[in-house]
């Protein structure tokens, strides 16, 4: 009588495909106890599963089981963690945050705040404000920089001291330390209207400033 036998290299390709393939722990164990009953009314008496084997199989399905928990109880953590955050941010609500981005409005003439950021210092930075078509109306030369965020403010006025339309300006800063550029983000004030649980994390909704992560908020007045 021909005895069909498992052979081992089989067993950790079912066992491999297993671990890819199992939706939960649940179906996994069953399809593990399975193939290992079948392993072992299929083997060769005269070469019977051996001991250390089994007990690696044994190790392998218990690793799997183990992992797909503690990703459960990470995401379970994770759902939880955002959550908590959104409930936390929602004291931003109608409070002014400082945040990446290059929008200057203009109204009335009153002086409009912005920032620079220059994470690694510089020794000399420009800012440059732009009207809507482009055109350079104001330039600021601020030297050197340490590192970190600087404060500033727009007067409304051209380089020649004559004021200015209201509506939407932009602003771009650029920085250097020899003869190397170095990394300056252009940073706005904006009010945030609402948050809500984003793909980045948090996400502070900023009206018509659109959207900022809540990692991005660099100052809260």
């Amino acid at each position: 009588m021909a005895v069909s036998a498992t052979t081992s290299s089989d067993s950790a390709s079912a066992l491999g495909a297993l671990s890819s393939t199992a939706g939960t722990s649940a179906d996994s164990e069953q399809r593990f106890l399975k193939l290992l009953v079948t392993q072992l009314n299929n083997q060769d008496p005269l070469n019977p599963l051996d001991n250390a084997e089994l007990t690696s199989q044994l190790a392998q399905m218990s690793t799997v089981s183990g992992i797909e928990k503690l990703n459960t109880a990470f995401q379970s953590l994770l759902a939880q963690s955002g959550s908590s955050q959104v409930l936390q941010s929602a004291s931003l609500i109608g409070r002014t945050v400082l945040v990446p981005g290059a929008e200057l409005t203009l109204a009335q003439g009153v002086t409009v705040p912005f920032a620079v950021e220059v994470p690694q210092g510089a020794d000399s930075a420009k800012v440059t404000v732009t009207d809507a078509a482009g055109n350079t109306v104001r330039s600021f030369d601020l030297g050197g920089l340490p590192p970190g965020v600087k404060t500033l403010s727009w007067d409304g006025r051209s380089d020649a001291g004559a004021p200015l339309a209201d509506g939407a300006y932009r602003f771009n800063v650029t920085a250097s330390t020899g003869d190397s550029r170095v990394t300056a983000t252009a940073l706005t004030y904006a009010t945030v209207a609402s948050v809500s649980q984003g793909g980045r994390g948090v996400a502070l909704d900023l009206g018509s400033g659109g959207q900022a992560a809540l990692s991005d908020v660099r100052l809260i007045l």
